[in-house]
């Protein structure tokens, strides 16, 4: 200090220190003349005392004045230095920069003014200061007063300037520094990063491209800002980075693709929007990259499908379907468990349009990776069985493919059928709602004759009877009215003259027994009638209660519609076809006169021919036992209707054993008598609990027969209704 004072006078440090700016400003001048007449002569000790005076006694000073006149000293012996200034920069920009924090504005205006005087002298020199230079620029650009921040504007434009033109900035110095502050949300700080992001990748060797990922995040969060320029000059700057990666050989798509699928569920719609648009350029670009984030990218897609957006919604749905179309191997890190998990998961979402894509996605892993999706089969079917519930038929059928692509091999299409029935069990609404629709999509995916055969052999041994009932029931009406089972029944009509035919028909029989009514419906599409009528006869001996009602209105319906015109076109020959209207009158004896029903099937037979009637009725009226005519030796021949011509010999029951088919069928009806008993012995017991358990659809759909108590049973006597 002893140094310094000996150069320059008692008066111009107090003027340095006055309280006016022009004699702060002289005071300067003077020191810029001393300390260019010590450069001259190369007197660097006592330059050296001379800013250690201006720092210690000057801008460390509690005095606002000094501090001000140490900074604009500093300046003015940077001048003077000129090219010289370098190798005092040390000790010149230090104080400077902890100036920009002074609590004093007027003090931080001097600091950017005296910054901005020594940088122009500098230069290039003046870059290994940078990272501090840029903090101190950041704070300053949303400093409270706003001269500070003009004046801090002006110095940026200036250091944008020197480090566009310098080759000594360190670009990987500066980005730790810059990843730091990207998440500030001061708007006036935002738009300074982004101003230097911009300036920085604008310069050709510096690789900013190569360090997005770290900056990347903090650009997005930019996109939602409240004011309308930092959005526009975000966008602008990922806009510029998106063509350098579609430009560029190599990028690093990974860390970026991690941020993308954060961004893309983002609440702010053009957040969404960008991320999902790069997402869609990612998957073009490099898709064999992406691999061990397909799962992710999928997650990320999978809902923007159903945005509110249409923009997105479009994007969307082309970046799932390039997705879908990359074949990769699970042996490159293909991970089928993981896109799996993420279809599954997505198969809850509220919209059907990304629940929809989620199951084309389990369709293509099982078309292109089979092993490894069967290899989840048990985490898969759970989810795809519920699905089978959901409100949207789309939805249903496209599970429906699936279960059929799942079970093309027989141990699945067994355990795929098991599962369906209990579903069926323990979702009474599955079942009456969407049952038709998904008996009949299996039907003509797996084909008809084998579904309704395994199905058959599932409920035969049922024992829920009361369920096993309600399927048949189900099952039956299929049958006989769905136009995608127009084979079966063909089939089914040829069950006395072909092996097949046979076969088919006893398969359904041993289920059947469970309802009365499918039974008959069966041996009526069968055309085996002489059996039919035994089993009338045999249900006058049972309780007819009003679910069984309702099936017999159901079926004499079905007997108007054209599926038994055949049938109805055998009652011209009443000769021939005695048995056909044996049964036609067991069911009028059997049903309530009242009813539509009896009305519609009474009418009906008032058109039959009066032909003479074959022998068999007029013996069977005149008083010969019906068990004589019905009840035959295990294993014998039995003619029906229709066999009375010279080839009726040929064309016989082709080998089926209706005494053991009869007997088949009272066992079940045992079975459920006593299971009725039961449920009747619980009822009495415990009558609360089971009022409890009476549900609305034991209630009968004919208006004539609603009118009566639905408790009420009907004990048959013949001709008694």
């Amino acid at each position: 200090m002893a140094d310094a004072l000996s150069v320059i006078s008692t008066s111009v440090l107090r003027n340095l220190s006055e309280k006016l700016y022009e004699k702060r400003k002289n005071a300067a001048l003077e020191i810029e003349g001393i300390v260019r007449q010590l450069a001259s002569t190369g007197d660097h000790d006592k330059i050296r005392a001379v800013i250690n005076l201006l720092t210690t006694e000057f801008t460390l000073s509690p005095q606002a004045n000094h501090r001000k006149g140490g900074l604009i000293g500093l300046a003015a012996a940077t001048v003077a230095l000129s090219t010289d200034a370098a190798q005092h920069l040390e000790q010149i920009v230090p104080p400077v920069l902890n100036s920009f924090s002074d609590q004093d504005s007027r003090v931080r205006y001097y600091a950017c003014e005296a910054l901005y005087n020594i940088a122009k002298v500098v230069r290039g020199d003046f870059i290994i200061f940078f990272n501090q230079i840029f903090d101190a620029l950041c704070k300053l650009s949303a400093d409270s007063d706003a001269n500070v921040q003009s004046a801090a504007h002006l110095l940026d434009l200036l250091v944008k300037d020197i480090v566009t033109g310098s080759d000594q900035f360190s670009i990987e110095e500066f980005i730790p520094l810059l990843r730091e502050r990207m998440n500030v949300l001061n708007p006036f700080v935002r738009q300074f990063l982004v101003g230097w992001i911009t300036v920085l990748d604008s310069v050709p060797d510096i690789d900013m491209l190569g360090f997005l990922p770290d900056f990347l995040d903090g650009l997005f969060n930019m996109l939602s800002d409240s004011s309308h320029e930092i959005r526009q000059q975000a966008d602008s700057a990922l806009s510029e980075f998106l063509q350098e990666i579609k430009n560029s050989p190599s990028v690093d798509y990974h860390r970026m693709a991690e941020i993308l699928v954060q961004r893309a569920d983002f609440p702010d719609e053009f957040t969404r929007l960008t991320a999902i648009t790069w997402m869609n350029e990612f998957v073009k670009l490099g898709g064999d990259q992406l691999i061990r984030y397909y799962a992710d990218i999928l997650g990320a897609i999978l809902p923007c499908i159903s945005d509110k957006e249409e923009k997105i919604r479009v994007v969307a749905r082309e970046t799932n379907e390039e997705l879908r179309a990359i074949r990769a191997d699970p042996a490159e890190g293909f991970d089928v468990g993981a896109i799996l998990s993420i279809a599954r998961s997505q198969l809850s979402s509220e919209w059907d349009a990304t629940r929809i894509e989620a199951l084309q996605w389990i369709l293509t892993l099982l078309n292109c990776h089979r092993a490894e999706v069967l290899f989840y089969l048990n985490e898969t079917l759970d989810s795809l069985l519920k699905a089978l519930s959901d409100k949207s038929d789309e939805v249903v059928l496209l599970v429906l493919e699936i279960h059929a692509c799942i079970a093309k091999d027989q141990q699945h299409f067994r355990q795929l059928l098991v599962f369906l029935v209990h579903k069926f069990r323990i979702d009474n609404t599955l079942l009456e709602k969407r049952g038709a629709l998904i008996i009949r999509k299996l039907c003509v995916l797996l084909e008809a004759e084998i579904v309704y055969r395994e199905l058959s052999m599932i409920l035969e041994g049922e024992a829920d009877l009361d369920f096993a009932s309600t399927m048949v029931q189900a099952m039956n009406l299929i049958l006989l009215t769905s136009s995608e089972l127009t084979e079966l029944r063909d089939l089914l009509k040829q069950s006395l003259a072909n092996d097949s035919g046979k076969d088919l028909f006893v398969s359904l029989y041993a289920s059947w027994c469970h309802a009365p009514m499918a039974i008959i419906s069966l041996c009526l599409l069968a055309q085996a009638y002489q059996h039919a009528s035994v089993v009338i006869r045999r249900l006058g001996e049972e309780d007819i209660n009003v679910k069984f009602l309702v099936q017999m209105d159901k079926l004499v319906r079905l007997l108007e519609t054209p599926l038994f015109s055949y049938l109805r076109l055998q009652l011209l020959d009443p000769g021939r076809y005695s048995w056909l209207l044996k049964v036609l009158y067991g069911l009028l004896m059997l049903l309530p006169q009242q009813s539509a029903a009896f009305k519609i099937l009474r009418t009906r037979l008032k058109t039959v021919p009066p032909y003479s009637f074959s022998g068999d009725i007029r013996r069977t009226a005149s008083g010969t036992s019906y068990s004589q005519l019905h009840h035959v030796p295990s294993g014998s021949q039995i003619m029906e209707d229709g066999d009375l011509g010279l080839d009726c010999l040929a064309n016989t029951h082709n080998g089926i054993n209706f005494s053991a088919r009869l007997q088949q069928f009272e066992q079940m009806l045992q079975q459920h008598r006593a299971q009725a008993r039961l449920q009747s012995q619980q009822h009495h017991n415990n009558p609360t609990s089971s009022k409890e358990k009476q549900k609305p659809e034991d209630q009968p759909s004919g208006p004539d027969i609603s009118s009566r108590p639905p408790s009420r049973t009907l004990r048959r006597g013949s001709g008694q209704s």
